[in-house]
């Protein structure tokens, strides 16, 4: 059979390595990167590690699968009727059986200024630009800024909060700056820190952050952004160093080919119980999806394993099963010794928490790399950048 992906994530990617192992599968995966990239290390790079382990060359993952082909560009439009694909370069592409999993994109809810004043720290092009920010700041102007705020009291917000204090302080300690207190507030809109998880959660996770010098701002509505700061609640906050880490919304590709597919009004697209449109049979996952748990990378690689049985039962004329949602555990590192744990009824804090935080982290590197290479990533959390102290230029 015939099968073509759009998407490099956790999704397409393990749609992809399920599909391979039968060696009579053909899979096209269409992807805007050559990387695969890792979401849940994306704040250790921007805050110093090792960018191996947030990027993986698709290369690599896919060595060895001769009946992979991967093609770099990004879709626009789809015609269910012809089976015809789109691509952004203006090339077409056909298909037989049609996998979506784009992932999310940021928005910024409309907040004037934010796109513009703000940090990310979603892309590699984002985390470049916001480390080279730091360094012509503190460094080539020969000072420590004294506030740095971030949006989004979620788990990449709370985990980035965590971690900034102390890449700063390594960035002026090595440039010999003079000792300047460095002030770093997250904000939340909600009543409390990490609104998904148990209330206990959050209240633990408030007070480590108080402990590593972060002050916790919630019930705070973020109003707009300029080049001094941000307007909260009405009033000014000051600050040369916004990042933005709250707020994604689906792929604008549904949203731009809306009459092929029907949308819930979170604009995620309704799937019937084997995960296809209901409007064209078109095979909808991960992040796309209207599910319970989408937005999470155990739950894309969880669809990606579905659809893949059910291919398989197809090919063998059995009865198709039902998609059943699963709950992921949710770990959320605050430091480098304190995590919160959570799944179901059991929530764990500290290093036992840490723990299974570096466990998690191998299994999700495992799922898609050889043992041999899936510890050479892992191992690369603990590596310190070449560029840590003087980071390269952002190519625009």
């Amino acid at each position: 059979m015939k099968f073509t992906i759009v998407g490099g994530g956790f999704g397409g990617v393990k749609t992809a390595l399920e599909l391979a192992k039968n060696h009579h599968n053909h899979i096209t995966v269409i992807t805007d990167k050559p990387d695969f990239q890792y979401y849940p290390a994306l704040y250790g790079t921007a805050t110093g590690r090792s960018h191996l382990q947030s990027w993986v060359p698709l290369g690599q993952i896919f060595a060895g699968k001769l009946n992979i082909d991967v093609i770099i560009d990004s879709a626009k439009s789809v015609d269910p009727v012809k089976k015809t694909l789109k691509g952004s370069s203006g090339n077409d592409y056909e298909y037989d059986n049609l996998i979506l999993a784009l992932g999310s994109v940021t928005t910024y809810f409309g907040i004037k200024g934010l796109d513009e004043y703000s940090f990310g720290i979603k892309s590699e092009s984002e985390i470049n630009k916001l480390k080279h920010h730091l360094y012509q700041t503190m460094v080539e102007g020969h000072e420590v800024e004294k506030q740095f705020v971030i949006i989004g009291g979620g788990p990449t917000g709370v985990e980035l909060a965590s971690a900034l204090g102390s890449y700063v302080k390594g960035l002026y300690r090595h440039h010999r700056l003079p000792h300047r207190r460095i002030g770093i507030t997250l904000i939340e809109g909600s009543p409390r820190l990490l609104p998904r998880m148990h209330p206990q959660t959050s209240a633990k996770t408030a007070k480590q952050l108080k402990k590593l010098g972060v002050t916790v701002e919630l019930n705070k509505r973020v109003e707009s952004a300029n080049a001094d700061g941000l307007v909260v609640n009405g009033k000014p906050l000051s600050s040369h160093t916004i990042i933005w880490t709250s707020g994604v919304a689906n792929n604008p590709f549904f949203a731009n080919n809306a009459k092929h597919f029907e949308l819930a009004k979170n604009g995620k697209v309704v799937v019937n119980p084997h995960m296809r449109s209901a409007k064209n049979g078109i095979y909808v996952i991960g992040d796309n999806a209207f599910t319970p748990y989408s937005g999470l990378a155990q739950t894309a690689m969880h669809d990606a394993k579905f659809v893949v049985r059910n291919f398989k039962r197809r090919q063998e004329g059995k009865i198709l099963k039902k998609y059943k949602p699963v709950m992921p555990p949710v770990v959320v590192p605050v430091g480098e010794r304190w995590a919160a744990f959570e799944w179901r009824f059991i929530r764990l804090y500290g290093w036992p928490a840490v723990l299974l935080r570096k466990a998690a982290d191998f299994i999700g590197y495992h799922d898609l790399l050889p043992l041999g290479q899936a510890l050479g990533v892992w191992n690369a959390q603990r590596i310190v950048q070449d560029d840590y102290f003087t980071p390269t230029p952002p190519v625009e």
